[in-house]
């Protein structure tokens, strides 16, 4: 297989954060990685580990985008940034895939410029799985994309029914548009006219979906723009730190309550682990003609490793091919359909 790309430079961590995270995924999985970066600062960073698995390589890249920086002006300034280095051997067909947990714009815009879009595709999303009740839901889109347009949310149900297909492994992913009620008069103008489109697309349409809906298990998929995604992301993080804060402070009260606190204590950290960004990786950006997973900025080495397994996990099960064939499929029933409905009109 393929070696995945891992933009060695990028996250709050970097690069100690990222080559560790290499390490272990190509220690536990035997998965290839190429680090691209700096290369002095990453063997720097390889000698501190006592014993290194084979598959690992580095690929010198002479800049870095930093997280403050503005991704478009960025971008065409240093093209010889690590994202752009690693998005290139991709496009090379030297890695099967890029992870990223550095400037999330910088990497979505370098996927586009040097991956392209997949054919119809207008504009990509960010495909975040998170924890519910029946065990994990995809959102997207998690920021990517903030003014979407009616069409652009059809496009992320079809390539997120795709993507739950390859990740989740469903047969019919259960895909619901989030709205602030489930009746269909609901709605703004963008839901109401999402609607329809996602009526008639070829997938398992179950309509409006609420907020709650999304832990509750519901649905598979839960379809937005990229602005009420990732206002919805970042505050499932946030009240995922308040529940830790608040356990802390549990065990600073009265005896009986500390107690009980630290027996509960081992089945709470199960619960952590399911919220915890890290055990899930990074978030795929689909859409675009090749495999992108990008990582929160504060990855740590776990997180770093687990978006290296989701990256070769949908590199191994051709999501990609999967996801061209499925637009193509849509395509040829649109074109079907408005043929149809031409004849239709010719004849009355």
């Amino acid at each position: 297989m393929k070696p995945v790309a891992l933009d060695a430079m990028g996250g709050d961590h970097a690069p100690a954060a990222t080559v560790a995270g290499a390490v272990a995924a190509v220690a536990r999985l035997g998965l290839p990685v190429v680090l691209v970066g700096d290369k002095a600062r990453i063997e720097a960073e390889l000698d501190t580990h006592s014993q290194l698995p084979e598959g690992l390589t580095v690929v010198h890249a002479g800049s870095t985008i930093d997280m403050e920086e503005s991704p478009g002006p960025a971008l065409l300034r240093k093209r010889d940034s690590s994202i752009i280095v690693a998005t290139n051997l991709v496009r090379e067909g030297r890695a099967c895939a890029v992870v990223s947990a550095g400037n999330s714009g910088a990497a979505m815009g370098a996927a586009k410029l040097r991956l392209g879009l997949l054919p119809g595709v207008e504009r990509p999303a960010i495909a975040t799985m998170m924890p519910n009740r029946r065990g994990s839901v995809i959102l997207l889109d998690a920021g990517a994309t903030v003014d979407a347009q009616p069409e652009h949310l059809r496009d992320f149900a079809l390539v997120g029914s795709v993507y739950a297909h390859c990740l989740l492994k469903l047969d019919r992913p259960r895909v619901g548009l989030l709205n602030i009620g489930t009746e269909d008069s609901k709605g703004n103008a963008l839901t109401k006219a999402a609607y329809d489109l996602l009526r008639q697309a070829p997938i398992t349409f179950v309509g409006h979906v609420e907020g709650q809906q999304i832990a509750l298990g519901d649905v598979d998929v839960v379809v937005c723009d990229g602005f009420v995604g990732n206002a919805i992301l970042k505050a499932t993080e946030g009240y995922a730190e308040l529940f830790w804060w608040m356990f802390r402070e549990a065990l600073n009260r009265p005896i009986h309550t500390r107690i009980a606190a630290w027996f509960i204590g081992r089945s709470l950290r199960g619960v952590a682990d399911e919220l915890d960004y890290a055990s899930h990786g990074g978030a795929m950006l689909v859409g675009v003609n090749g495999i992108c997973v990008i990582g929160h900025g504060r990855s740590s080495a776990d997180a770093v490793a687990s978006a290296i397994r989701v990256a070769g996990d949908l590199a191994a099960q051709g999501v990609v091919d999967q996801l061209v064939r499925a637009r193509r499929e849509n395509s040829t029933a649109e074109l079907t359909a408005a043929v149809a409905g031409e004849g239709d009109s010719l004849g009355s």
